[in-house]
């Protein structure tokens, strides 16, 4: 197996598999590395361990290769790789599950200002119910960059507003109680 460098021998361990297996509710197993992921992923050339190789590492129980890629953060969650999977393993569905995991564990970030883009979006999904893309950039240009990044947004955002391409204030979505009690109720499971 070769992911990212020299090949190496491996004894696999299906420890790691198996809790990746029943957080996604996905069979990596069913995976025969046919690498349509791959060949449909838009965002393969920024990735250190292509998608179908990444799959193959979960199943042998590469734990630490895999939560310390950059292919998990890398990941545009576009869903191609799910769409072209002959097995259908929701592979965008198993990313998210490894970027969890890698938070859950201490993992340092490989990409910085994902993770904070990551984290900036779903806070604003949980204030609001929905995305409000102004919110979302005050709150990454902040914690990438601070004040420095705030201004650097600035003028693009003013222009923006000013092209009616987004909008100061959020509207609110009348299921926003809902989404606030799915919030509540992901953290109450991540703590048990």
């Amino acid at each position: 197996m070769q992911v990212g460098g020299l090949a190496q021998t491996v004894a696999p361990n299906s420890i790691f598999r198996k809790q990746v297996e029943a957080l996604s509710g996905e069979t990596i197993s069913a995976c025969f590395q046919c690498e349509k992921c791959t060949n449909g992923c838009p965002v393969t050339i920024a990735m250190d361990i292509a998608p179908h190789k990444l799959i193959r590492s979960i199943h042998l129980g590469l734990k630490d290769e895999v939560l310390q890629s950059d292919t998990i953060w890398v990941c545009a969650s576009c869903e191609t790789c799910t769409t072209r999977c002959p097995n259908d393993i929701d592979i965008a569905h198993v990313m998210d599950i490894l970027r969890q995991l890698s938070r859950s564990q201490g993992v340092k970030d490989s990409q910085k200002n994902v993770p904070l883009f990551h984290s900036a979006f779903l806070t604003s999904v949980r204030w609001y119910g929905r995305l409000h893309e102004m919110t979302m950039a005050v709150i990454f240009a902040l914690k990438s960059e601070g004040m420095t990044g705030l201004a650097k947004q600035a003028n693009m955002g003013v222009e923006m507003m000013r092209k009616g391409k987004i909008k100061l204030f959020p509207s609110r979505l009348l299921a926003g109680r809902q989404v606030k009690a799915m919030f509540r109720q992901s953290e109450r499971r991540q703590k048990t």
